[in-house]
């Protein structure tokens, strides 16, 4: 049960003003009596049956029952014992193995048990201390039930004789407390105390002993602890009363004190005792031998016989037992025996690694985890002391997170920075333990973090806004377009759903279904270019998150015309039985504008543009119709054999893929004495002249293209005409004149012609000759390049010499520069 000592209580429940004196007070209680906040101490005897309540640490750390369950709530231990465990469904701390005090704390005064409440979602820890006391569960135990002496009759009244202590793992009062001796007339019973502060029994003999009168004596020793109910242990002591062994062994020392390095190799000497007798003969032969010897401790540590050496026989672990108190006898051939102490400690070495436990399930953290959530708890400890159990434990630096220990041997990994799944979604966290012996010994352990994803990252349309295009009069269900969002975030956060945004026009929105899946879109309706040929809709994509996060995009739908609509005869009326009738002068001349056909189509493009054409009428050589504009035109003047009246029937045709068409029926009658209007057919004068004028644009246009393709070819060719090496060898192996000797501003035009004489001027097309330019080099220039041609042939013309002794050189006669051959 949890418990706070009476005196802390009274401390705390002083109805004192709050003072410095009344907090010096409260530091001072809970200094005495181990009170800390943020622990919770239960106090529980050993020996507590399984299943045995411990107490409520729901109640005792304010925690709510219902979340230990929800948060995965557990006790762990440091190391692997797991004493205690939790009951989640009442808060209950609960005995889940035999604890015994002796066991697990041996003779240590206090006895302190540490645990861990872990919590996760989010991770949390809180420790629990349990403080085990002591009962009175062992009785008192002698190693040798039956202790035997052998005593000469001439000892004197007042010898001791040392005996050994009983043993009994209980402390305090439940220790041992008295020795009591069975009722004799020769021997009593007294304690006596060692260097260490051990009390252990001598007997003491106090009537001279005679072997005539009683050869044996048989005693009894009772070890009896204080614990309630009193628990004892009894031995039986043999004593044989033998003839003229007047001495007794001795040993130099009382008790002998000895280290030893744990693990040290077998037979290695730890000490050598050394007792004498001052008999001779048999009475004075000494063996020795241990008197107590545990069950651990066998097979251990020996002792020869004779020489009184004591060596290490097996392992000795400091981990185990950090001293050994052994009880040694020394007995001469007579049966004369005195009893030392053998006290041994054992030298801790650096021998054990840190241990490094995880303690939580798992470490996952979410990724707006703020800085200091605890994201694992970690249980390092070394078995080793001193120094080399001082333990250091660290990680990287390069990675946001750090190491925080608030209880003994625990640390705590907590965030210490911003976390970003979609940057980084694990860490491997390297965490390493040093302890600080000589030399050090480090263990690791690496730890993977999980960052949890949390919906922090709106979808995303690859594009803002998406145009698409669908012919008019198509079935419904024609595909439309497919749009595609993104979200960086995972599961089901980036699970994307899409819809038709609300902000949408209601009647608009009714004109395409979309796939909540795939984010293609549908056609729901049949579309008519002449109604509506644009429409605009925005489409919503909205993740699965909690909250849901979406984004907006917009869509653009251009509805494409079909030539679906026939051409409409505006004028003439073209109604049944009535037809309008135009009427010509019968002067007109040729050309004359007599009337025009108008027509529309309803369609757009190439699906409006119209032709007009006469397919039949009274004489097909008098009138004309414009195949673009239906004007009605004479193709000559009048005569009297026409006739006065003339039906023609003109055929309207779109520009559609499959044409569409009307027909316009138009009645013309001569009129005498109608005024003849020049600007009709003037008109038509102008239009013969803009055809003509086209014919001479085309003409032109040739025309220029041509010559501009020669001058090109020229161009080209002058080009090839001037790649050329001013020096030039037939011999590849035979070196050539660089560039440099001759001017940078003159080009070799030799292989366009040749002037071979050195009194004429060396023609040279200029690096711009493309302009026309061309020049002479001038005779500054020439004598500068036989200059330097010279110099260059002479330096050549012993290289080679001194090279290629039997190559025959000469000048080249016809160019200005020398040539080798």
């Amino acid at each position: 049960m949890s418990t706070v000592h009476p005196f802390l209580k009274a401390c705390c429940m002083m109805d004192l003003p709050i003072s410095l004196k009344w907090w010096i007070n409260f530091l001072l209680c809970a200094l005495l009596f181990g009170f800390s906040f943020g622990e919770v101490r239960y106090v529980l005897p050993e020996e507590m049956k399984k299943g045995s309540v411990i107490g409520n640490v729901a109640l005792d750390l304010g925690l709510q029952v219902s979340e230990l369950q929800a948060r995965r709530a557990r006790v762990v231990a440091e190391g692997t014992s797991q004493l205690c465990e939790l009951d989640t469904t009442s808060g209950n701390l609960l005995i889940s193995q035999r604890i015994d005090r002796e066991e697990l704390c041996a003779q240590a005064n206090i006895c302190i048990l540490q645990f861990q409440l872990v919590l996760e979602d989010p991770l949390q820890a809180f420790s629990l201390v349990l403080e085990i006391t002591d009962i009175n569960d062992n009785s008192p135990e002698f190693t040798t039930g039956d202790v035997k002496l052998d005593l000469v009759e001439s000892i004197v009244v007042g010898r001791r004789f040392p005996l050994e202590s009983a043993h009994d793992p209980d402390l305090g009062i439940n220790s041992i407390r008295e020795y009591k001796l069975s009722n004799n007339d020769h021997f009593a019973l007294e304690m006596s105390t060692q260097i260490n502060g051990n009390t252990y029994p001598e007997l003491v003999l106090k009537k001279q002993l005679d072997r005539e009168a009683e050869a044996t004596h048989l005693l009894e020793i009772n070890g009896i602890d204080g614990g309630n109910p009193v628990r004892s242990g009894t031995a039986f002591i043999r004593i044989h009363v033998l003839d003229a062994n007047d001495n007794v062994p001795i040993f130099s020392q009382r008790v002998y004190k000895a280290s030893v390095p744990e693990n040290s190799a077998i037979g290695t000497l730890i000490t050598t005792l050394n007792a004498t007798d001052l008999d001779e003969g048999v009475y004075g032969e000494i063996t020795y031998s241990f008197s107590h010897l545990s069950d651990k401790m066998g097979g251990i540590i020996e002792v020869s016989t004779l020489t009184g050496e004591v060596r290490v026989a097996g392992v000795i672990d400091y981990e185990e037992a950090s001293s050994h108190e052994l009880g040694v006898q020394a007995k001469d051939g007579g049966g004369q025996a005195s009893h030392c102490k053998l006290v041994i400690d054992v030298i801790d070495l650096n021998d054990n690694k840190p241990v490094i436990e995880i303690k939580s399930a798992s470490a996952n953290v979410a990724e707006v985890a703020k800085p200091g959530t605890m994201v694992a708890l970690i249980n390092i400890y070394d078995m080793d002391t001193g120094s080399s159990g001082r333990v250091t434990c660290s990680i990287p630096d390069n990675v946001p997170f750090k190491l925080e220990s608030e209880v003994k041997n625990y640390y705590m990994l907590v965030t210490d920075g911003v976390l970003d799944r979609e940057f980084q979604p694990e860490y491997n966290i390297t965490v390493t333990a040093t302890d600080a012996g000589s030399p050090s010994l480090s263990s690791v352990k690496v730890i993977t973090v999980v960052v949890n994803d949390v919906n922090d990252n709106l979808p995303t349309f690859t594009h803002s806004q998406y145009n698409a295009n669908i012919l008019e009069n198509q079935p419904v269900g024609t595909f439309v377009i497919k749009l595609e969002a993104q979200d960086s975030d995972d599961g089901i956060n980036a699970k994307i759903l899409y819809h038709i945004s609300k902000d949408t026009n209601s009647e608009v929105s009714s004109f395409l279904t979309i796939n909540p899946d795939t984010g293609e879109l549908f056609t729901s309706r049949l579309f008519d270019y002449e109604q509506s040929a644009h429409f605009q809709i925005k489409v919503t994509a909205q993740d699965g998150g909690d909250p849901q996060l979406s984004t907006t995009c917009t869509v653009n739908v251009f509805i494409q015309d079909q030539n679906d609509n026939a051409p409409v005869i505006l004028y003439p009326v073209q109604t049944s039985g009535f037809i309008a009738e135009d009427v010509v002068p019968i002067e007109a001349p040729r050309g004359y504008l007599v009337t025009k056909v108008v027509a529309v189509d309803a369609d757009s493009g190439h699906n409006a543009w119209l032709s007009y054409r006469i397919i039949k009428a009274t004489r097909s050589n008098l009138f004309m119709a414009d195949l673009h504009t239906g004007e009605i035109r004479t193709l000559r003047t009048f005569m009297e054999e026409d006739e006065s009246k003339h039906t023609l029937v003109v055929l309207v045709t779109d520009n559609g893929r499959e044409s569409l068409s009307a027909t316009a029926t138009v009645s013309i009658t001569f009129g005498d004495g109608l005024p003849v209007l020049s600007e009709l057919y003037e008109f038509a004068d102008e239009s013969q002249d803009n055809d003509n004028l086209t014919l001479y644009l085309i003409i032109a246009l040739s025309t220029v293209s041509f010559l501009f393709v020669l001058l090109i070819s020229g161009v080209l060719y002058f080009n090839l005409c001037r790649r050329s090496y001013v020096y030039r060898s037939n011999t590849s192996s035979l070196p050539v004149f660089p560039m440099t000797y001759c001017t940078s501003t003159l080009t070799d035009f030799s292989r366009c012609g040749t002037l071979l004489r050195e009194d004429r001027y060396d023609p040279f097309m200029t690096t711009g000759s493309w302009r026309g330019d061309f020049r002479f080099g001038s005779n500054t220039d020439t004598d500068t390049l036989k200059k330097r041609s010279a110099a260059y042939q002479k330096s050549t013309l012993r290289h080679l010499s001194a090279e290629r002794p039997s190559l025959k050189v000469r000048a080249g006669p016809t160019h200005p520069c020398y040539v080798i051959k």
